[in-house]
């Protein structure tokens, strides 16, 4: 029997190692450092009298017992925010806007990960183009803005950046002598004006052929053989073929993902720093 009580701060690094697999990203979440998420554990497992994960250099694994300890972990983490809730006279609500071109598939998933790290915060989050978002968030209209790099900008921390493609549906053929088609997002969109940008200097004939409210609109006009876009591999559609050396394009570069965030109270930072290490160690 344990007589003496567990440590929560132990137990939430426990649960962070266990989710991200990793003691470097459950330390960036918390905000401290690897040495310090790893003597947490170890006071955790000492407590306890059991061994919850095996680690070496390059692995990180639950034991059985961290396995059954996970759930019981969560279900405490789960009863000290409604003790905390029950003090609260309102949702505290965090505003992040995350560009179109960088929110993509994983977006349930990143929601649903800052959802477990704090169920009582209301998210509230708005897809738009980059420009539009940080003019936004200069309003202060938002908490945060997740974008691609701008012109003219140098604020924001970088999270990661990513390769972008020309990708075409797979029955999309070039009719030799007619511009190149492109489907596109409508201006003031960023990847929109470096693809027209490389496209000219590059001296290909082109004419846009599709404009679509937002990257899923873009996807579909490809995959219904409209013309080619410029799209970050894992925004591409199942099926999309990458076609730009087959045309002799020239090469898309690696695009920013920035973070630009306002002060804000502790309980949105932490979910904040859970979004933001997902898109920095799961995007490129």
């Amino acid at each position: 029997m344990i007589k003496q009580p567990l440590d929560l701060t132990a137990v939430q690094a426990f649960i962070h190692i266990a989710e991200l697999g990793s003691f470097t990203r459950a330390a960036e979440m918390l905000g401290t450092t690897q040495s310090a998420v790893s003597l947490k554990l170890k006071r955790l497992e000492d407590r306890l009298g059991q061994r919850l994960m095996d680690r070496t250099p390059r692995h990180v694994a639950l034991t059985a017992r961290g396995v059954a300890f996970l759930d019981h972990a969560r279900a405490l983490m789960a009863a000290q925010d409604r003790a905390l809730q029950g003090l609260t006279p309102a949702r505290q609500r965090l505003v992040i806007g995350i560009s179109d071109h960088v929110a993509g598939p994983d977006l349930p998933r990143l929601i649903s990960r800052m959802n477990r790290q704090d169920p009582g915060l209301l998210i509230d989050i708005r897809i738009g183009s980059s420009a539009d978002l940080l003019a936004a968030y200069d309003r202060r209209e938002l908490d945060a803005a997740i974008t691609r790099l701008q012109v003219g900008r140098s604020d924001g921390e970088l999270l990661a950046d990513e390769p972008f493609r020309w990708f075409a549906g797979p029955g999309w053929r070039h009719r030799p002598g007619e511009p190149l088609p492109i489907a596109t997002m409508p201006e003031p969109c960023g990847v929109r004006a470096l693809a027209a940008q490389l496209l000219d200097e590059a001296g290909h004939d082109w004419a846009e052929v599709f404009s679509g409210g937002g990257v899923a609109a873009v996807t579909a006009a490809i995959m219904a053989d409209l013309g080619i876009a410029a799209l970050a591999p894992r925004l591409a559609p199942l099926g999309a073929v990458d076609v730009g050396e087959t045309l002799g394009l020239p090469a898309l570069p690696r695009l920013p993902i920035l973070l630009h965030a306002h002060a804000i109270d502790p309980r949105p930072r932490t979910a904040l720093a859970t979004l933001a290490t997902a898109f920095r160690h799961g995007v490129g």
